[in-house]
């Protein structure tokens, strides 16, 4: 892993929150699993309203899987949903920035503090995230960045999104660690059809067993999303 970049275009003032401040008052396994504090930067009111839906996937993905990312999350946003990812390379990128061009909203979940960028080519994106969007961190200014940090990172956005989307993976990747995170949180979990198409690719399968539930088109989500009046625990308990 290169070593994070300084953010070198843009800074504003962060507010240091709780994750209750972040997404609303929290369940017994989420206080469990919750960082002890947040780092926020950004334009989004808080609490951040539903539905909040987190697309995350491979940093080298295939044209297919970029397209699918486009279309999820340009979709979804055009239907009110803020779109949360970790401004890795590949399937979150195209997440956020196709949220954007939707004229929707998104959440940048960083492995790295705010004052920093990884990947160092989305700095302008992470410019335009901390302006007008939401740019948020579990790591403070001083913290030297790890490999571990990206991991915690996952479980953070499984924990702010109402709901996960694995648009495409390997065998590894921090798209599962958040999967597996999803599925202990007891949120909706949801894959693209092709993966469980993939020879040798056993993941998708296993996920399955534990509720994650495969989609083909955008549309096949909208019915699944929250509502800000919408119990999360019916919605997961509708997803099994």
């Amino acid at each position: 892993m290169s070593t994070p970049s300084r953010q070198p275009t843009y800074r504003m003032p962060s507010s240091r929150v709780g994750l209750a401040d972040l997404i609303g008052p929290l369940t017994e396994i989420e206080l469990r699993y919750a960082p002890s504090t947040l780092f926020v930067c950004g334009q989004l009111r808080l609490p951040i309203r539903h539905p909040r839906v987190s697309i995350v996937g491979t940093r080298n993905p295939s044209d297919e899987g970029v397209r699918m990312a486009t279309d999820l999350s340009s979709t979804l946003a055009r239907q009110g949903a803020i779109i949360v990812s970790g401004l890795a390379r590949g399937i979150d990128t195209a997440a956020h920035k196709s949220a954007i061009a939707a004229g929707g909203k998104t959440v940048a979940v960083l492995g790295t503090p705010l004052s920093r960028t990884y990947p160092r080519e989305n700095a302008p994106l992470q410019t335009e995230i901390m302006k007008n969007h939401l740019a948020v961190s579990q790591f403070s200014d001083s913290h030297t960045t790890t490999g571990k940090d990206f991991v915690l990172r996952d479980r953070t956005m499984a924990l702010i999104g109402d709901v996960s989307i694995i648009v495409e993976s390997g065998d590894t990747g921090g798209s599962l660690y958040q999967g597996w995170e999803a599925i202990r949180l007891g949120r909706p979990l949801f894959i693209h059809s092709q993966e469980f198409r993939k020879p040798g690719l056993d993941w998708p399968h296993q996920m399955a067993k534990y509720g994650a539930v495969e989609f083909k088109e955008p549309d096949d989500l909208l019915d699944f999303l929250p509502s800000p009046s919408l119990n999360l625990a019916t919605l997961a308990l509708g997803t099994a």
